[in-house]
């Protein structure tokens, strides 16, 4: 009896021991954020920064532009006013406020055209813009250049 539940057992757990080499092997991605402290990797001072927009290019606009904000040093964006939407005539409906170790000289967002109440979607790929000011920052919508689009990206 006792040889039966012995060899059960082996026969039990061979399979946990098997090497399966026909299921593909899925990569574990583990994002970690190092805006948590820059404050204490930098030793500079945390300050906020608001961003206005200016400047109409109602090629990028169109029937409305939706602008996400994507962190990147010296700036990370608070995590309520990293969304905003620009109407075809100007209007901003949504605050831009940024957390920064020092002023940028740019901003980057993912965007799309978008109406304003339109469901959220894919965004189209990255907007680069130049950012002049110092708390108060000004974006001009008309000096902003287009990335590609995101499926052009490798």
């Amino acid at each position: 009896m006792k040889r039966i539940i012995a060899i059960l057992s082996v026969l039990l757990c061979m399979p946990a021991f098997a090497d399966d080499t026909s299921a593909p092997i899925t990569p574990r991605i583990s994002l970690f954020s190092t805006t948590v402290d820059w404050q204490g990797v930098t030793g500079l001072q945390l300050a906020q920064y608001t961003g206005h927009f200016t400047g109409r290019d109602k090629s990028l606009v169109k029937n409305g532009l939706v602008l996400y904000y994507l962190d990147s040093f010296p700036c990370y964006g608070e995590a309520d006013s990293v969304r905003l939407w620009i109407s075809p005539m100007g209007e901003t409906i949504g605050k831009l406020r940024l957390v920064c170790v020092h002023s940028p000289t740019e901003v980057k967002f993912a965007w799309r055209n978008a109406p304003q109440d339109a469901e959220q979607s894919e965004t189209t790929g990255i907007l680069t813009c130049p950012v002049s000011g110092d708390y108060d920052l000004e974006i001009n919508l008309s000096k902003c250049t287009r990335g590609p689009d995101w499926k052009e990206y490798k």
